[in-house]
């Protein structure tokens, strides 16, 4: 069954969180999927990972069609697939509860900085809680860096 773990956002930080997140389970030896909104945040996430922290390297793709990324550790993606075989997703952006259910372990964040993105989160883990995957809060502290 899907684990589902839900991190607080009080306000936009996603991107940092993305690439802490991954980082922390790349150095587990966990693959991992990142899912973003669109091809602007795919790139934009793609280039933030080379830079967000000194003596820190990511290995991973954007997922774009136009390269390979079966053997990275850490894809992002636009798209609902899964082109490296990830047992870990990173919800950048809302996905189907049939991909979803794919994973071992998902992360998804409650957005509380804006009053629709909170009911948003609110939604996804009351449907995480309805699909048996048991959600849990998390605490960011863990991440702090």
């Amino acid at each position: 069954m899907t684990k589902a773990y839900f991190y607080t956002l009080h306000k936009p930080e996603k991107a940092l969180l993305l690439c802490r997140l991954a980082e922390k389970y790349l150095l587990q030896g966990v693959r991992v999927l990142i899912s973003v909104e669109d091809e602007n945040q795919g790139v934009t996430l793609d280039r933030f990972m080379w830079s967000w922290k000194k003596n820190s390297f990511i290995p991973h793709v954007y997922d774009n069609g136009a390269v390979d990324s079966l053997d990275e550790p850490v894809v992002i993606v636009s798209r609902e697939r899964n082109p490296n075989g990830a047992k870990l997703l990173i919800m950048g952006r809302p996905l189907s509860m049939a991909f979803i259910s794919r994973f071992e372990t998902v992360i998804d964040f409650a957005e509380l900085y804006k009053d629709e993105a909170a009911v948003a989160s609110r939604q996804r883990f009351i449907s995480y809680r309805e699909a048996g995957f048991e959600p849990r809060m998390s605490v960011l502290d863990e991440l702090k860096q």
